[in-house]
């Protein structure tokens, strides 16, 4: 049994990862590097196998830096069935059709750019366009949790909750040669939204997301009453308050929140803008799907009574409705993608508020090296947006315990059961995976850190 990994090996991005076992080749996710254009530039370059020789794809979960390029796989040769829960081909379908729409937007300005100084030929094509979209989702086959699946030659797969967020998976093979566990990325067990994850069983070898390995979140109550300050003050202050949030997971847990401060009177109320079409549409998927929530979102949606939903808010879907935030007067609450600030809307409020020193950055998620998020983070006091240069004023605010990545007690209680076989680290930067490791051998473990494209023997 083999591992190979394209991708999320020594950093948190583009999980790709070859199994290849009793004669099969399985690809466990297929995501977009995401994080500046040293790290983008690898979405062009080969997959270290032959996509039309593969005989399955499993997707974990449907966060694009794990379903991102599956696109490049079907353009590769590959026909094969992408085994995936409903609630993760559903997220996925709508993940790529932005992903192409977002490539094919950012082309078309950089050609326009390119040609006025005669150097179009350097503009790099889109990795995919929107229409290439449908011939991956026809492959797709759903797969319920804790449903052992054959995938021939004696191989199973079966899926179990990983509660990261809706639809995610860890992965069990099973086979002649032994069984391996894969863990996706898993959840924090302090989430607001899903239920926890379900243990694995003993193993003989697990591959491991290591995000968070080197640290614990802040408790959810102290997460929580940070949040609530922050907010209290912010809204004192009269200006925009900018949320740049992840459109799936991380957007549905801040209108909770924001909802349940409003609704109690922690928080005053004020206009709360979800400037993001996609979040929209996921918000929306949340609310019809509710059978991987904790008990009381279930019942809350059961009963009408929406949770994402705060008496203020606005979905603003349009280009038009975006910018006519801008002439809010007075203290407004803008919730927008992409995560890492990165590209999408909140680059526009960013240019419009960063220099105004009543206004409020708020980070609630992970901000890779690279991304304007982590620069950001990091205190750079000028940076660059659409061309102009952006003086920073605005207070900015980090707030860790949001996250949907366990930590390394999370991670430690999820490895347990599998007993003492060798780890696989992957989906970690290195400094955090080299620091896992050390607790790992610590506790009387091989851990071994991923490369990617270099092969592994597991068994």
């Amino acid at each position: 049994m083999r591992l190979i990994s394209a991708g999320a090996a020594q950093t948190v991005t583009g999980s790709c990862h070859l199994i290849e076992v009793n004669g099969l080749k399985i690809v466990f996710d297929c995501g977009l590097f995401q994080g500046g254009r040293k790290t983008e530039a690898l979405n062009y370059e080969p997959f270290p196998f032959a996509p039309a020789e593969l005989d399955a794809v499993v997707l974990t979960h449907g966060h694009l830096d794990h379903v991102g390029r599956l696109p490049l796989l079907i353009k590769g040769g590959y026909r094969g069935p992408i085994y995936a829960t409903l609630a993760t081909e559903r997220i996925t379908e709508i993940i790529l059709q932005d992903s192409a729409k977002i490539q094919n937007e950012d082309y078309k300005r950089a050609l326009r750019k390119a040609e006025r100084s005669g150097r179009e030929r350097e503009v790099q094509q889109p990795l995919y366009m929107p229409e290439d979209i449908p011939a991956v989702m026809e492959l797709f086959k759903r797969v319920s949790f804790e449903s052992p699946l054959e995938l021939g030659n004696k191989v199973s797969l079966t899926l179990y909750p990983s509660g990261h967020i809706l639809g995610s998976g860890f992965a069990e093979v099973n086979s002649p040669d032994g069984r391996i566990i894969l863990s996706g990325d898993l959840g924090n067990r302090e989430s607001l939204l899903q239920s926890d994850f379900q243990l694995p069983r003993e193993c003989d070898a697990v591959i491991i997301e290591t995000t968070y390995a080197n640290r614990t979140h802040r408790p959810q109550a102290a997460t929580l009453q940070e949040f609530r300050d922050v907010l209290t003050t912010a809204m004192q202050n009269g200006g925009k308050i900018m949320i740049p949030t992840f459109a799936l997971e991380r957007t549905q847990v801040i209108l909770q929140q924001l909802k349940n401060l409003q609704d109690s009177g922690e928080v005053a109320k004020a206009p709360v803008f979800l400037d993001s079409p996609m979040a929209t549409k996921f918000t929306k998927l949340y609310q019809e799907v509710a059978n991987e929530f904790l008990p009381e979102i279930q019942k809350d949606l059961a009963s009408g009574d929406d949770p994402f939903e705060p008496d203020t808010l606005t979905y603003t879907n349009t280009a038009d409705e975006s910018k006519a935030i801008n002439d809010v007067k007075g203290a407004a609450i803008i919730v927008a993608g992409s995560g890492m600030m990165s590209g999408g809307r909140i680059l526009h409020h960013l240019k419009h508020n960063l220099w105004r020193d009543n206004a409020h950055l708020v980070v609630v998620g992970y901000q890779a090296y690279g991304t304007l998020g982590r620069r950001l983070v990091d205190g750079e006091d000028e940076v660059r947006i659409y061309g102009d240069t952006i003086k920073v004023r605005a207070d900015i605010h980090t707030i860790g315990g949001f996250s949907a990545h366990a930590d390394k007690d999370d991670l430690l209680t999820w490895l347990e059961p599998t007993g003492k076989t060798p780890v696989y680290m992957v989906h970690g930067e290195v400094d955090v995976m080299t620091e896992f490791e050390r607790t790992l051998h610590e506790r009387g473990r091989e851990a071994v850190m991923v490369a990617r494209n270099k092969p592994y023997d597991l068994i």
